[in-house]
């Protein structure tokens, strides 16, 4: 594996954070900006190695980069979609988003954002697939930006801190990082998967579930 081998052939703690804080950086707000890179792996993987790294901000770092460059990448990609909503024509991102949103599903994102906004975008961040529908609802309900960005404040930072823990819990089962990182992955897939697997077992889908597996985390 790909990860696992990074892990392993990094030759020390000051060569590790200078190449992995800036390519976490890039990773997880392109990730958020893109919604087709698995953000939540990559977190796991650099929290294994901060893990094992004597740095004690070490995590700490990771925790930071991941929350902020997550915060930058929705506001980017929120930033975006509203050129959109206000654009007579439209725009690519915006349909972007719509396609991967099936109706029912926007409408009880809308429902439930009107009744509880604030929880609502925290919860979109925590629940996989759950991101993108919640914004949209947000930009179709013309949500302004810095309301936007106050809720999704407290998402980012929620969402950076339950990936690290999955990292942490990952690297504390073994003293190599790749190890570690091999079964953060795995860890990191299984909750991803979870809802849609759950789904599968009770046999009822529901499209306007917002855990559907539209969005990959």
């Amino acid at each position: 594996m790909i990860l696992a081998e990074i892990a392993r052939t990094v030759p020390s703690e000051d060569a590790q954070q200078a190449v992995g804080y800036p390519t976490l950086f890039f990773l997880v707000a392109l990730g958020s900006l893109v919604p087709v890179v698995p953000t939540g792996a990559l977190v796991s993987t650099a929290a294994v190695v901060a893990f094992h790294q004597t740095d004690p901000f070490a995590l700490l770092g990771v925790f930071v980069v991941s929350a902020f460059a997550a915060f930058l990448g929705d506001m980017g990609l929120y930033w975006l979609g509203r050129r959109g909503v206000h654009s007579k024509n439209g725009s690519r991102w915006l349909e972007a988003l719509r396609s991967r949103v099936p109706q029912e599903r926007l409408e009880k994102a809308q429902t439930k954002l009107d009744e509880h906004s604030k929880s609502v975008l925290v919860l979109s961040r925590l629940v996989p697939a759950g991101r993108i529908p919640v914004m949209l609802a947000c930009l179709l309900g013309r949500m302004p930006l810095r309301t936007f960005a106050r809720g999704d404040i407290p998402a980012c930072l929620a969402w950076a801190a339950a990936y690290q823990l999955i990292g942490i819990l990952g690297g504390s089962l073994f003293d190599e990082p790749w190890k570690g990182v091999v079964v953060a992955v795995a860890l990191t897939l299984v909750v991803s998967g979870a809802p849609a697997l759950w789904r599968k077992v009770r046999g009822t889908a529901d499209p306007a579930d917002p855990a559907d597996p539209v969005e990959q985390r």
